[in-house]
């Protein structure tokens, strides 16, 4: 790249737009389309992401202000807001739902040896789901409840590096735990969940797989205690047990035994963990199922710094473009953070592209300059705004 490229040009340098012709060509994304393209639709997409864009309108007064620059971003096409309407109905949302996997699995070769907090070198992965509501005159094939409608995000995030290595959108009544039929479990990799992902028979295949799991054990679950494993009580431990479950349908389910860890956390909240590893420290149990929270910040920060909670469409087609978009840009945004090694945070990041996207500064002085004024010492006589 050089200081000729816009900032947005040289950011989406990073993409492997070779994929992305492929998939177009493998879904006939740009049949019969005579100017506005599936590439300049996922630019005009990912540009709204970048910006804050809150609609179509904005996004075509935003850049139609600034015309002599849009063959510079990338964009061929002509940009009107009924164009981008067209496109965000028509075109087959899984062109960017395999792209969006595609910057997935090359972020996670980058963030594979990122720092997990606890002694491990398998694969972690929380998972979990978020609820997006929607209008339901509007978005009628989303039906959640009688008055309303919803979208869930099932994410399965790998803890080193907070990337998302799949992710399923659904309507909002399929529950939590269907979810788990959609996974193709890795040998040797932990998966962390709460209670709404606790069934026996589907805990049993991820353990046939050679995966490991860790969970929030019900109150109501029926046990036998096999073994017991002395514990330290001053770290919290109250209990460490080899269990065998007792009901005929949790034994048919689930015909191995199970480790159940009683933890007091230092508020005093007792929480009961099960688990299918009989090695691990049991502290290390707790602190896995602590490092689930990780998640729920993650659904926080996307909801917060992406454009997922306004949609630019009402069909299905075009609520999961637009959420694969927000999804590939996140990633392609981390991408760039780990190969040019900024120490900047994705939200700093984020927020310098939202507004420099049109300037030719080269991108790497450009962010590295930014990290830097971070870095610089404040003046103690200056006020801190919180």
């Amino acid at each position: 790249m050089h200081a000729g490229k816009l900032v947005f040009a040289q950011l989406m340098e990073f993409a492997p737009w070779h994929t992305f012709r492929r998939l177009v060509g493998k879904y006939r994304g740009d049949f019969n389309v005579r100017t506005f393209s599936c590439l300049d639709q996922f630019l005009c997409m990912a540009f709204a992401q970048l910006t804050y864009r809150e609609s179509l309108r904005d996004i075509e007064a935003c850049l139609r202000a600034q015309p002599a620059k849009l063959y510079h971003l990338g964009l061929r096409g002509k940009i009107s807001r009924a164009a981008l309407a067209d496109a965000n109905e028509c075109r087959d949302w899984r062109i960017y739902a395999e792209f969006a996997q595609a910057l997935i699995r090359i972020a996670r070769k980058l963030y594979a040896h990122e720092p997990l907090g606890v002694d491990l070198h398998q694969s972690v992965y929380a998972l979990d789901s978020t609820t997006i509501d929607l209008c339901l005159s509007l978005f009628t094939w989303a039906r959640f409840q009688k008055t309303k409608a919803a979208v869930k995000l099932h994410t399965l995030l790998d803890l080193r590096g907070a990337i998302p290595s799949f992710v399923h959108i659904s309507d909002g009544k399929l529950h939590d735990v269907n979810v788990l039929d959609l996974l193709l479990p890795e040998a040797g990799a932990f998966y962390v969940m709460d209670r709404g992902y606790h069934d026996f028979e589907r805990l049993y295949v991820l353990h046939q797989a050679g995966s490991f799991f860790v969970t929030r054990a019900r109150s109501n679950m029926k046990f036998r205690r096999v073994r017991a494993r002395p514990v330290d009580k001053a770290t919290g431990l109250v209990c460490d047990q080899t269990i065998q479950l007792t009901l005929l349908y949790s034994q048919q389910r689930y015909p191995e035994r199970l480790r159940r860890i009683r933890y007091c956390d230092p508020d005093g909240r007792r929480l009961v963990f099960l688990t299918n590893h009989m090695t691990l420290p049991a502290l290390t149990v707790c602190e896995l199922y602590r490092l689930r929270w990780q998640i729920e910040l993650f659904f926080k920060w996307i909801k917060q710094h992406l454009r997922i909670k306004r949609f630019f469409g009402t069909s299905e087609n075009a609520v999961k473009t637009q959420v694969w978009i927000a999804v590939g840009t996140y990633v392609l945004v981390a991408i760039v953070r780990k190969r040019l090694r900024l120490p900047l945070s994705l939200h700093s990041m984020l927020q310098i592209l939202s507004v420099r996207p049109f300037e030719k500064t080269p991108l790497y002085p450009l962010l590295i300059d930014a990290a830097d004024d971070q870095n610089l010492p404040t003046d103690p006589n200056q006020l801190t705004f919180l």
